[in-house]
Protein backbone atom coordinates (compact mmCIF):
# COMPACT_ATOMS: atom_id res chain seq x y z
CA UNK A 1 0.00 0.00 0.00
CA UNK A 2 1.14 3.58 -0.61
CA UNK A 3 0.57 4.32 3.06
CA UNK A 4 3.23 1.76 4.01
CA UNK A 5 5.73 4.53 3.31
CA UNK A 6 4.60 6.32 6.49
CA UNK A 7 3.77 3.34 8.72
CA UNK A 8 6.08 0.39 8.00
CA UNK A 9 9.57 -0.23 9.37
CA UNK A 10 11.70 0.80 12.34
CA UNK A 11 12.44 4.25 10.91
CA UNK A 12 8.72 5.02 10.82
CA UNK A 13 8.35 4.78 14.62
CA UNK A 14 7.85 8.59 14.92
CA UNK A 15 5.28 8.54 12.13
CA UNK A 16 3.27 5.78 13.80
CA UNK A 17 3.42 7.63 17.10
CA UNK A 18 1.88 10.69 15.46
CA UNK A 19 -0.78 8.57 13.78
CA UNK A 20 -1.68 6.98 17.13
CA UNK A 21 -2.03 10.52 18.48
CA UNK A 22 -4.94 11.04 16.04
CA UNK A 23 -6.79 8.13 17.65
CA UNK A 24 -5.94 5.41 15.14
CA UNK A 25 -5.86 2.02 16.85
CA UNK A 26 -3.12 -0.60 16.50
CA UNK A 27 -5.61 -2.77 14.65
CA UNK A 28 -6.48 -0.03 12.15
CA UNK A 29 -2.99 1.24 11.44
CA UNK A 30 -2.38 -1.60 8.98
CA UNK A 31 -5.61 -0.91 7.08
CA UNK A 32 -5.86 1.09 3.88
CA UNK A 33 -5.49 4.81 4.60
CA UNK A 34 -8.31 6.54 2.74
CA UNK A 35 -8.74 10.28 2.70
CA UNK A 36 -12.11 11.99 2.58
CA UNK A 37 -11.40 15.33 0.92
CA UNK A 38 -14.36 17.24 2.29
CA UNK A 39 -15.40 20.69 1.13
CA UNK A 40 -17.72 21.12 4.11
CA UNK A 41 -18.40 24.71 5.13
CA UNK A 42 -21.21 26.53 6.87
CA UNK A 43 -20.84 29.31 4.28
CA UNK A 44 -22.10 27.40 1.24
CA UNK A 45 -25.65 25.95 1.02
CA UNK A 46 -24.45 23.21 -1.31
CA UNK A 47 -21.96 22.08 1.33
CA UNK A 48 -23.41 22.85 4.76
CA UNK A 49 -24.87 19.33 5.26
CA UNK A 50 -21.64 17.52 4.41
CA UNK A 51 -20.90 16.59 8.01
CA UNK A 52 -23.67 13.99 7.80
CA UNK A 53 -22.45 12.78 4.39
CA UNK A 54 -18.90 12.53 5.75
CA UNK A 55 -20.22 10.13 8.39
CA UNK A 56 -21.87 7.95 5.74
CA UNK A 57 -18.68 7.80 3.68
CA UNK A 58 -16.65 7.06 6.80
CA UNK A 59 -19.00 4.19 7.71
CA UNK A 60 -18.64 2.81 4.21
CA UNK A 61 -14.84 3.04 4.28
CA UNK A 62 -14.66 1.18 7.60
CA UNK A 63 -17.22 -1.40 6.42
CA UNK A 64 -15.05 -2.03 3.38
CA UNK A 65 -11.94 -2.54 5.50
CA UNK A 66 -10.25 0.85 5.40
CA UNK A 67 -9.28 3.61 7.81
CA UNK A 68 -10.85 6.97 7.02
CA UNK A 69 -9.22 10.38 7.47
CA UNK A 70 -11.21 13.55 6.80
CA UNK A 71 -9.41 16.68 5.67
CA UNK A 72 -10.74 20.04 4.56
CA UNK A 73 -10.78 21.69 1.15
CA UNK A 74 -11.93 25.30 0.50
CA UNK A 75 -15.28 26.02 -1.09
CA UNK A 76 -16.71 29.23 -2.53
CA UNK A 77 -20.41 29.80 -3.24
CA UNK A 78 -20.63 31.55 -6.60
CA UNK A 79 -24.04 32.96 -5.75
CA UNK A 80 -22.75 34.66 -2.61
CA UNK A 81 -19.52 35.73 -4.35
CA UNK A 82 -21.48 37.10 -7.34
CA UNK A 83 -21.45 40.75 -8.37
CA UNK A 84 -18.49 41.95 -6.27
CA UNK A 85 -14.75 41.37 -5.86
CA UNK A 86 -15.38 37.95 -4.32
CA UNK A 87 -16.17 36.52 -7.74
CA UNK A 88 -12.57 37.16 -8.81
CA UNK A 89 -11.62 34.26 -6.55
CA UNK A 90 -14.15 31.73 -7.81
CA UNK A 91 -12.43 30.26 -10.87
CA UNK A 92 -8.93 30.56 -9.36
CA UNK A 93 -10.19 28.51 -6.41
CA UNK A 94 -10.53 25.52 -8.77
CA UNK A 95 -6.76 25.28 -9.14
CA UNK A 96 -6.22 26.04 -5.46
CA UNK A 97 -8.48 23.10 -4.57
CA UNK A 98 -6.56 20.77 -6.88
CA UNK A 99 -3.30 21.89 -5.25
CA UNK A 100 -4.73 21.38 -1.73
CA UNK A 101 -5.90 17.82 -2.43
CA UNK A 102 -2.61 16.95 -4.13
CA UNK A 103 -0.59 18.33 -1.22
CA UNK A 104 -2.43 16.43 1.52
CA UNK A 105 -2.67 13.15 -0.41
CA UNK A 106 1.03 13.01 -1.23
CA UNK A 107 2.29 14.37 2.10
CA UNK A 108 0.34 11.71 4.01
CA UNK A 109 0.75 8.94 1.41
CA UNK A 110 -2.94 8.14 1.21
CA UNK A 111 -3.92 4.93 -0.57
CA UNK A 112 -7.06 6.46 -2.07
CA UNK A 113 -9.53 9.31 -1.85
CA UNK A 114 -13.24 9.94 -1.63
CA UNK A 115 -13.79 13.43 -3.00
CA UNK A 116 -16.80 15.03 -1.32
CA UNK A 117 -17.98 18.00 -3.35
CA UNK A 118 -21.00 19.75 -4.82
CA UNK A 119 -20.56 23.27 -6.15
CA UNK A 120 -19.18 24.97 -9.20
CA UNK A 121 -15.37 25.00 -9.01
CA UNK A 122 -14.97 22.43 -6.26
CA UNK A 123 -16.01 19.44 -8.38
CA UNK A 124 -13.65 20.10 -11.32
CA UNK A 125 -10.87 21.06 -8.90
CA UNK A 126 -11.27 17.72 -7.10
CA UNK A 127 -11.23 15.79 -10.39
CA UNK A 128 -8.16 17.69 -11.58
CA UNK A 129 -6.42 16.54 -8.39
CA UNK A 130 -7.60 12.96 -8.93
CA UNK A 131 -6.13 12.68 -12.42
CA UNK A 132 -2.96 14.51 -11.36
CA UNK A 133 -2.40 12.12 -8.42
CA UNK A 134 -3.69 9.06 -10.32
CA UNK A 135 -4.42 7.09 -7.17
CA UNK A 136 -7.79 5.33 -6.68
CA UNK A 137 -10.51 7.96 -6.25
CA UNK A 138 -14.27 8.22 -6.24
CA UNK A 139 -16.36 11.39 -6.26
CA UNK A 140 -19.49 12.04 -4.20
CA UNK A 141 -21.51 15.07 -5.29
CA UNK A 142 -24.05 15.93 -2.59
CA UNK A 143 -26.82 16.92 -5.02
CA UNK A 144 -29.34 19.68 -5.73
CA UNK A 145 -31.50 21.59 -3.26
CA UNK A 146 -35.27 21.27 -3.26
CA UNK A 147 -37.36 23.59 -5.42
CA UNK A 148 -38.64 26.76 -3.84
CA UNK A 149 -42.36 27.57 -3.60
CA UNK A 150 -43.97 30.97 -3.35
CA UNK A 151 -47.70 31.59 -3.78
CA UNK A 152 -47.98 28.19 -5.49
CA UNK A 153 -45.26 29.04 -8.01
CA UNK A 154 -42.09 26.97 -8.30
CA UNK A 155 -38.99 29.07 -7.75
CA UNK A 156 -35.29 28.55 -8.26
CA UNK A 157 -32.42 30.65 -6.99
CA UNK A 158 -32.12 32.46 -10.34
CA UNK A 159 -35.79 33.15 -11.03
CA UNK A 160 -36.62 33.91 -7.42
CA UNK A 161 -33.78 36.32 -6.72
CA UNK A 162 -31.47 37.54 -9.49
CA UNK A 163 -34.24 37.93 -12.09
CA UNK A 164 -36.65 39.18 -9.44
CA UNK A 165 -34.38 42.19 -8.88
CA UNK A 166 -35.00 43.32 -12.44
CA UNK A 167 -38.75 42.73 -12.09
CA UNK A 168 -38.85 44.74 -8.89
CA UNK A 169 -36.91 47.66 -10.38
CA UNK A 170 -39.22 47.45 -13.39
CA UNK A 171 -42.33 47.73 -11.17
CA UNK A 172 -43.66 44.24 -11.99
CA UNK A 173 -43.53 43.01 -8.38
CA UNK A 174 -43.68 44.89 -5.09
CA UNK A 175 -41.25 44.82 -2.19
CA UNK A 176 -43.44 42.48 -0.15
CA UNK A 177 -43.46 39.80 -2.88
CA UNK A 178 -39.74 40.29 -3.52
CA UNK A 179 -39.08 39.56 0.16
CA UNK A 180 -41.27 36.44 0.06
CA UNK A 181 -39.42 35.18 -3.00
CA UNK A 182 -36.08 35.91 -1.37
CA UNK A 183 -36.95 33.80 1.67
CA UNK A 184 -38.56 30.88 -0.20
CA UNK A 185 -36.32 30.49 -3.28
CA UNK A 186 -33.71 28.31 -1.56
CA UNK A 187 -35.63 26.17 0.97
CA UNK A 188 -32.98 23.51 1.70
CA UNK A 189 -29.29 22.80 1.50
CA UNK A 190 -27.89 21.64 -1.84
CA UNK A 191 -26.66 22.93 -5.16
CA UNK A 192 -28.99 25.50 -6.73
CA UNK A 193 -31.92 23.79 -8.44
CA UNK A 194 -31.31 24.35 -12.14
CA UNK A 195 -28.79 23.06 -14.63
CA UNK A 196 -26.23 25.61 -13.51
CA UNK A 197 -22.52 24.87 -13.25
CA UNK A 198 -22.65 22.81 -10.03
CA UNK A 199 -25.30 20.40 -11.29
CA UNK A 200 -23.84 20.35 -14.81
CA UNK A 201 -20.47 19.25 -13.44
CA UNK A 202 -22.13 16.67 -11.18
CA UNK A 203 -23.88 15.21 -14.24
CA UNK A 204 -20.68 15.14 -16.27
CA UNK A 205 -18.77 13.57 -13.37
CA UNK A 206 -21.27 10.72 -13.39
CA UNK A 207 -21.04 10.42 -17.18
CA UNK A 208 -17.23 10.21 -17.04
CA UNK A 209 -17.64 7.42 -14.49
CA UNK A 210 -16.09 9.08 -11.44
CA UNK A 211 -19.25 8.89 -9.33
CA UNK A 212 -21.90 6.21 -8.83
CA UNK A 213 -25.11 6.05 -10.92
CA UNK A 214 -27.80 8.55 -9.82
CA UNK A 215 -25.31 10.50 -7.70
CA UNK A 216 -25.65 13.70 -9.78
CA UNK A 217 -29.40 14.18 -9.47
CA UNK A 218 -30.18 12.73 -6.03
CA UNK A 219 -31.40 15.52 -3.75
CA UNK A 220 -28.94 16.77 -1.15
CA UNK A 221 -31.43 16.14 1.66
CA UNK A 222 -32.46 12.65 0.50
CA UNK A 223 -31.77 9.24 1.98
CA UNK A 224 -30.68 8.17 -1.52
CA UNK A 225 -27.69 10.52 -1.33
CA UNK A 226 -26.74 9.04 2.05
CA UNK A 227 -26.84 5.54 0.57
CA UNK A 228 -24.71 6.60 -2.38
CA UNK A 229 -22.20 8.14 0.03
CA UNK A 230 -22.02 4.93 2.07
CA UNK A 231 -21.64 2.77 -1.04
CA UNK A 232 -18.89 5.07 -2.33
CA UNK A 233 -17.00 4.51 0.93
CA UNK A 234 -17.23 0.75 0.46
CA UNK A 235 -16.27 0.86 -3.22
CA UNK A 236 -13.12 2.97 -2.74
CA UNK A 237 -11.68 -0.05 -0.88
CA UNK A 238 -12.34 -2.22 -3.92
CA UNK A 239 -10.76 0.35 -6.22
CA UNK A 240 -7.63 0.40 -4.05
CA UNK A 241 -7.47 -3.39 -3.88
CA UNK A 242 -7.70 -3.64 -7.69
CA UNK A 243 -5.54 -0.49 -8.18
CA UNK A 244 -8.16 1.08 -10.45
CA UNK A 245 -6.99 4.63 -11.04
CA UNK A 246 -8.60 7.71 -12.58
CA UNK A 247 -6.41 7.25 -15.67
CA UNK A 248 -8.43 4.14 -16.52
CA UNK A 249 -11.73 5.98 -15.96
CA UNK A 250 -11.09 9.44 -17.38
CA UNK A 251 -10.07 8.76 -20.96
CA UNK A 252 -10.52 10.56 -24.25
CA UNK A 253 -13.69 8.52 -24.84
CA UNK A 254 -15.20 9.27 -21.42
CA UNK A 255 -14.44 13.00 -21.70
CA UNK A 256 -16.00 13.10 -25.16
CA UNK A 257 -19.01 11.24 -23.75
CA UNK A 258 -19.25 14.05 -21.19
CA UNK A 259 -19.11 16.66 -23.97
CA UNK A 260 -21.88 14.86 -25.87
CA UNK A 261 -24.06 14.71 -22.74
CA UNK A 262 -23.31 18.36 -21.99
CA UNK A 263 -24.50 19.37 -25.46
CA UNK A 264 -27.62 17.22 -25.10
CA UNK A 265 -28.41 18.69 -21.68
CA UNK A 266 -27.71 22.33 -22.52
CA UNK A 267 -25.48 22.64 -19.49
CA UNK A 268 -23.45 25.55 -18.20
CA UNK A 269 -20.86 27.13 -20.50
CA UNK A 270 -18.41 26.84 -17.60
CA UNK A 271 -18.31 23.10 -18.25
CA UNK A 272 -16.20 23.82 -21.33
CA UNK A 273 -13.51 25.47 -19.18
CA UNK A 274 -13.58 22.61 -16.71
CA UNK A 275 -13.56 19.70 -19.16
CA UNK A 276 -10.63 21.30 -20.98
CA UNK A 277 -8.77 21.70 -17.67
CA UNK A 278 -9.50 18.10 -16.60
CA UNK A 279 -8.36 16.79 -20.00
CA UNK A 280 -5.18 18.84 -19.72
CA UNK A 281 -4.39 17.39 -16.28
CA UNK A 282 -5.01 13.89 -17.62
CA UNK A 283 -2.81 14.46 -20.69
CA UNK A 284 -5.78 13.89 -23.00
CA UNK A 285 -5.95 15.71 -26.33
CA UNK A 286 -9.28 17.52 -26.01
CA UNK A 287 -9.70 21.07 -27.37
CA UNK A 288 -12.46 23.47 -28.35
CA UNK A 289 -12.47 21.69 -31.71
CA UNK A 290 -14.03 18.64 -30.03
CA UNK A 291 -16.90 20.81 -28.80
CA UNK A 292 -17.26 22.38 -32.25
CA UNK A 293 -17.25 19.00 -34.04
CA UNK A 294 -19.75 17.36 -31.71
CA UNK A 295 -22.05 20.39 -31.54
CA UNK A 296 -23.18 19.68 -35.11
CA UNK A 297 -24.02 16.06 -34.26
CA UNK A 298 -25.85 16.26 -30.93
CA UNK A 299 -29.41 17.60 -30.50
CA UNK A 300 -30.70 18.97 -27.24
CA UNK A 301 -32.97 16.41 -25.56
CA UNK A 302 -33.44 18.06 -22.15
CA UNK A 303 -34.27 21.62 -21.17
CA UNK A 304 -34.11 22.65 -17.53
CA UNK A 305 -34.01 25.88 -15.54
CA UNK A 306 -32.82 28.56 -16.30
CA UNK A 307 -33.93 27.85 -19.89
CA UNK A 308 -37.21 26.19 -18.83
CA UNK A 309 -39.37 25.67 -15.74
CA UNK A 310 -38.26 22.07 -15.06
CA UNK A 311 -35.50 21.57 -12.50
CA UNK A 312 -33.00 18.93 -11.40
CA UNK A 313 -35.77 17.32 -9.33
CA UNK A 314 -37.65 16.67 -12.57
CA UNK A 315 -34.54 15.15 -14.18
CA UNK A 316 -34.06 12.87 -11.17
CA UNK A 317 -37.70 11.77 -11.30
CA UNK A 318 -37.34 11.16 -15.05
CA UNK A 319 -34.57 8.63 -14.53
CA UNK A 320 -31.49 10.74 -13.86
CA UNK A 321 -28.24 10.48 -15.77
CA UNK A 322 -28.57 6.69 -16.36
CA UNK A 323 -31.77 7.43 -18.34
CA UNK A 324 -29.94 10.13 -20.29
CA UNK A 325 -27.11 7.73 -21.13
CA UNK A 326 -29.61 5.03 -22.14
CA UNK A 327 -31.21 7.57 -24.48
CA UNK A 328 -27.95 8.74 -26.07
CA UNK A 329 -25.88 5.56 -26.30
CA UNK A 330 -26.41 3.80 -29.62
CA UNK A 331 -28.20 6.82 -31.07
CA UNK A 332 -25.16 9.14 -31.11
CA UNK A 333 -22.44 7.12 -32.90
CA UNK A 334 -19.68 9.21 -31.34
CA UNK A 335 -20.65 8.02 -27.84
CA UNK A 336 -18.34 5.18 -26.79
CA UNK A 337 -18.63 2.31 -24.34
CA UNK A 338 -16.73 3.21 -21.17
CA UNK A 339 -16.64 1.96 -17.59
CA UNK A 340 -16.86 3.87 -14.31
CA UNK A 341 -15.88 3.39 -10.67
CA UNK A 342 -19.04 1.32 -10.20
CA UNK A 343 -17.65 -1.30 -12.61
CA UNK A 344 -20.77 -0.90 -14.76
CA UNK A 345 -20.18 -0.27 -18.46
CA UNK A 346 -22.13 2.37 -20.34
CA UNK A 347 -23.45 -0.32 -22.68
CA UNK A 348 -24.84 -2.19 -19.65
CA UNK A 349 -26.68 0.96 -18.54
CA UNK A 350 -28.07 1.40 -22.05
CA UNK A 351 -29.34 -2.18 -22.17
CA UNK A 352 -30.80 -2.21 -18.66
CA UNK A 353 -34.43 -1.74 -17.68
CA UNK A 354 -34.22 1.92 -16.59
CA UNK A 355 -37.27 4.12 -16.20
CA UNK A 356 -37.09 7.08 -18.56
CA UNK A 357 -39.75 9.80 -18.78
CA UNK A 358 -39.70 11.03 -22.37
CA UNK A 359 -41.67 14.13 -21.39
CA UNK A 360 -38.50 15.33 -19.67
CA UNK A 361 -35.80 13.35 -21.48
CA UNK A 362 -36.75 13.46 -25.14
CA UNK A 363 -35.53 10.85 -27.58
CA UNK A 364 -32.76 11.65 -30.04
CA UNK A 365 -35.31 11.24 -32.88
CA UNK A 366 -37.72 13.63 -31.17
CA UNK A 367 -35.43 16.24 -29.58
CA UNK A 368 -36.42 19.54 -28.06
CA UNK A 369 -34.35 21.11 -30.82
CA UNK A 370 -31.84 19.86 -33.37
CA UNK A 371 -29.43 22.49 -32.05
CA UNK A 372 -27.05 21.49 -29.27
CA UNK A 373 -27.28 23.11 -25.84
CA UNK A 374 -23.90 24.80 -26.26
CA UNK A 375 -21.89 26.12 -29.19
CA UNK A 376 -18.55 27.67 -30.04
CA UNK A 377 -18.55 30.87 -32.11
CA UNK A 378 -15.75 32.42 -34.17
CA UNK A 379 -15.20 35.71 -35.96
CA UNK A 380 -12.96 38.74 -35.89
CA UNK A 381 -14.07 39.51 -32.32
CA UNK A 382 -13.20 35.97 -31.21
CA UNK A 383 -10.63 34.41 -33.55
CA UNK A 384 -9.74 31.87 -30.84
CA UNK A 385 -13.36 31.17 -30.00
CA UNK A 386 -16.27 32.21 -27.79
CA UNK A 387 -19.07 30.18 -26.23
CA UNK A 388 -22.83 30.52 -26.01
CA UNK A 389 -25.53 28.54 -24.23
CA UNK A 390 -27.90 28.06 -27.17
CA UNK A 391 -30.51 26.48 -24.92
CA UNK A 392 -30.93 29.83 -23.18
CA UNK A 393 -31.32 31.87 -26.38
CA UNK A 394 -34.72 32.64 -27.93
CA UNK A 395 -34.89 31.44 -31.54
CA UNK A 396 -35.75 34.93 -32.77
CA UNK A 397 -32.32 36.05 -31.51
CA UNK A 398 -30.28 33.47 -33.40
CA UNK A 399 -29.40 36.24 -35.84
CA UNK A 400 -28.84 39.59 -34.18
CA UNK A 401 -27.35 42.90 -35.27
CA UNK A 402 -26.83 45.57 -32.63
CA UNK A 403 -24.69 48.48 -31.57
CA UNK A 404 -22.01 48.35 -28.92
CA UNK A 405 -22.16 49.92 -25.50
CA UNK A 406 -18.79 49.24 -23.93
CA UNK A 407 -17.84 48.78 -20.27
CA UNK A 408 -14.51 47.95 -18.69
CA UNK A 409 -16.00 46.11 -15.72
CA UNK A 410 -19.13 44.27 -14.63
CA UNK A 411 -19.95 47.03 -12.13
CA UNK A 412 -20.01 49.72 -14.85
CA UNK A 413 -22.33 47.59 -16.98
CA UNK A 414 -24.62 46.75 -14.06
CA UNK A 415 -25.04 50.41 -13.17
CA UNK A 416 -25.99 51.25 -16.76
CA UNK A 417 -28.55 48.42 -16.85
CA UNK A 418 -30.16 49.41 -13.56
CA UNK A 419 -30.21 53.09 -14.65
CA UNK A 420 -32.14 52.09 -17.82
CA UNK A 421 -29.31 53.18 -20.11
CA UNK A 422 -29.47 49.88 -22.02
CA UNK A 423 -32.11 49.78 -24.75
CA UNK A 424 -33.40 47.27 -27.29
CA UNK A 425 -30.84 46.74 -30.05
CA UNK A 426 -27.81 47.29 -27.82
CA UNK A 427 -24.87 44.91 -27.52
CA UNK A 428 -23.47 45.24 -24.02
CA UNK A 429 -19.69 44.68 -24.21
CA UNK A 430 -18.00 43.85 -20.89
CA UNK A 431 -14.22 43.48 -21.05
CA UNK A 432 -11.25 43.16 -18.70
CA UNK A 433 -13.11 40.32 -16.97
CA UNK A 434 -11.19 37.39 -18.48
CA UNK A 435 -8.77 35.02 -16.72
CA UNK A 436 -5.95 37.59 -16.76
CA UNK A 437 -8.00 40.77 -16.94
CA UNK A 438 -10.35 40.11 -14.03
CA UNK A 439 -8.25 38.48 -12.91
CA UNK A 440 -10.22 35.32 -12.31
CA UNK A 441 -12.86 35.51 -15.07
CA UNK A 442 -15.91 36.58 -13.09
CA UNK A 443 -19.40 35.36 -13.94
CA UNK A 444 -21.77 37.97 -15.33
CA UNK A 445 -24.94 36.62 -13.74
CA UNK A 446 -26.02 39.92 -12.18
CA UNK A 447 -26.11 41.90 -15.47
CA UNK A 448 -27.61 39.07 -17.51
CA UNK A 449 -30.33 38.45 -14.92
CA UNK A 450 -31.08 42.17 -14.67
CA UNK A 451 -31.44 42.36 -18.46
CA UNK A 452 -33.92 39.46 -18.42
CA UNK A 453 -35.73 40.91 -15.41
CA UNK A 454 -36.19 44.21 -17.26
CA UNK A 455 -37.81 42.43 -20.19
CA UNK A 456 -34.85 42.85 -22.54
CA UNK A 457 -33.77 39.21 -22.69
CA UNK A 458 -34.61 38.84 -26.38
CA UNK A 459 -33.80 42.43 -27.35
CA UNK A 460 -30.26 42.91 -26.06
CA UNK A 461 -27.05 40.92 -26.52
CA UNK A 462 -24.20 40.76 -24.03
CA UNK A 463 -20.66 39.73 -24.95
CA UNK A 464 -17.68 39.44 -22.62
CA UNK A 465 -14.19 38.03 -22.19
CA UNK A 466 -15.51 36.95 -18.78
CA UNK A 467 -17.87 34.04 -18.31
CA UNK A 468 -21.45 33.30 -17.36
CA UNK A 469 -23.16 31.43 -14.59
CA UNK A 470 -24.96 28.26 -15.56
CA UNK A 471 -28.01 30.24 -14.48
CA UNK A 472 -27.60 32.72 -17.34
CA UNK A 473 -30.13 32.90 -20.15
CA UNK A 474 -30.52 35.26 -23.08
CA UNK A 475 -28.20 36.16 -25.97
CA UNK A 476 -25.03 36.06 -23.88
CA UNK A 477 -21.67 35.18 -25.40
CA UNK A 478 -18.67 34.67 -23.14
CA UNK A 479 -15.08 33.37 -23.08
CA UNK A 480 -14.19 35.72 -25.95
CA UNK A 481 -10.59 34.98 -26.89
CA UNK A 482 -8.18 36.67 -26.98
CA UNK A 483 -9.28 38.73 -23.98
CA UNK A 484 -8.71 42.48 -23.75
CA UNK A 485 -5.39 42.38 -21.79
CA UNK A 486 -4.00 40.05 -24.48
CA UNK A 487 -4.75 42.74 -27.09
CA UNK A 488 -7.94 41.02 -28.18
CA UNK A 489 -10.32 42.81 -30.54
CA UNK A 490 -12.88 43.07 -27.73
CA UNK A 491 -10.55 45.66 -26.18
CA UNK A 492 -10.82 48.08 -29.13
CA UNK A 493 -14.59 48.01 -29.69
CA UNK A 494 -16.06 51.52 -29.47
CA UNK A 495 -19.53 52.71 -28.50
CA UNK A 496 -21.78 52.59 -31.55
CA UNK A 497 -19.81 49.93 -33.44
CA UNK A 498 -22.06 47.46 -35.22
CA UNK A 499 -21.82 43.84 -34.07
CA UNK A 500 -23.33 40.91 -35.95
CA UNK A 501 -24.13 37.58 -34.26
CA UNK A 502 -25.33 34.45 -36.06
CA UNK A 503 -25.83 31.45 -33.77
CA UNK A 504 -26.71 29.07 -36.59
CA UNK A 505 -23.53 29.93 -38.50
CA UNK A 506 -21.53 30.11 -35.24
CA UNK A 507 -20.38 33.64 -36.08
CA UNK A 508 -19.64 36.81 -34.13
CA UNK A 509 -18.32 39.77 -36.13
CA UNK A 510 -17.38 43.39 -35.53
CA UNK A 511 -18.69 45.17 -38.63
CA UNK A 512 -15.82 47.62 -38.82
CA UNK A 513 -13.38 47.93 -41.74
CA UNK A 514 -10.36 45.67 -41.24
CA UNK A 515 -7.93 48.54 -41.79
CA UNK A 516 -9.66 50.46 -38.99
CA UNK A 517 -9.47 47.39 -36.74
CA UNK A 518 -5.75 47.01 -37.48
CA UNK A 519 -5.16 50.70 -36.78
CA UNK A 520 -7.00 50.51 -33.46
CA UNK A 521 -5.02 47.42 -32.43
CA UNK A 522 -1.70 49.09 -33.30
CA UNK A 523 -2.55 52.01 -31.03
CA UNK A 524 -4.14 49.92 -28.27
CA UNK A 525 -2.50 49.71 -24.85
CA UNK A 526 -4.48 47.38 -22.55
CA UNK A 527 -5.34 48.64 -19.08
CA UNK A 528 -3.02 47.42 -16.31
CA UNK A 529 -4.21 44.74 -13.91
CA UNK A 530 -6.44 45.94 -11.09
CA UNK A 531 -4.77 43.51 -8.67
CA UNK A 532 -1.29 44.29 -7.38
CA UNK A 533 -0.65 41.59 -4.74
CA UNK A 534 -1.77 38.29 -3.25
CA UNK A 535 -3.08 35.06 -4.78
CA UNK A 536 -4.86 36.75 -7.69
CA UNK A 537 -1.68 38.56 -8.70
CA UNK A 538 0.18 35.24 -8.87
CA UNK A 539 -2.75 33.65 -10.66
CA UNK A 540 -2.88 36.36 -13.34
CA UNK A 541 0.77 35.78 -14.25
CA UNK A 542 0.39 32.05 -14.98
CA UNK A 543 -3.22 31.52 -16.10
CA UNK A 544 -3.89 30.58 -19.72
CA UNK A 545 -6.66 31.86 -21.97
CA UNK A 546 -10.23 30.55 -21.73
CA UNK A 547 -9.95 28.51 -24.92
CA UNK A 548 -7.26 26.47 -23.14
CA UNK A 549 -9.43 26.00 -20.04
CA UNK A 550 -7.94 28.86 -17.99
CA UNK A 551 -5.38 26.41 -16.65
CA UNK A 552 -2.41 27.41 -14.52
CA UNK A 553 0.04 24.70 -15.56
CA UNK A 554 3.47 26.11 -16.29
Amino acid sequence: MRSDEIKKGLERTPHRALLYATGVSENQINKRFIGIASSFTDLVPGHCTMREIERQIEKGIHTGGGQAFIFGVPAICDGIAMGHSGMNYSLPSRDLIADCVESVAIAHKLDGLVLLTNCDKITPGMIMAAVRLDIPCIVVTVGPMSDGKCQNNTLTMIRGTFEAIGKFSNGEIDEKLLKRMEITSCPTAGACQGLYTANTMACLTEVMGMSLPYCATSAAVSAKTKRIAFDSGVIINELIEKDIKPSSIITRDSVRNAIITDLALGGSTNSILHLLAIANEAGIDITLKDFEELSFKVPQIIKLDPSALKTMADLDNAGGIPAVLKTLYGNIPEMKDTVGVSGIRLSEIANSDIWCDNEVIHTVNNPITTNPGLAVLHGNIAPDGAVVKISGVEKECFEFTGYAKTFDSEEEAMKAIMDDEIKAGDVVVIRYEGPKGGPGMREMLSPTSAIVGKGLGSKVALITDGRFSGGTRGLCIGHICPEAPSKGVIGIIKNGDEIYINITKREITLNVDQNEINNRLENFTPKPSKIKKGYLKRYSTVVSSADKGAITSI
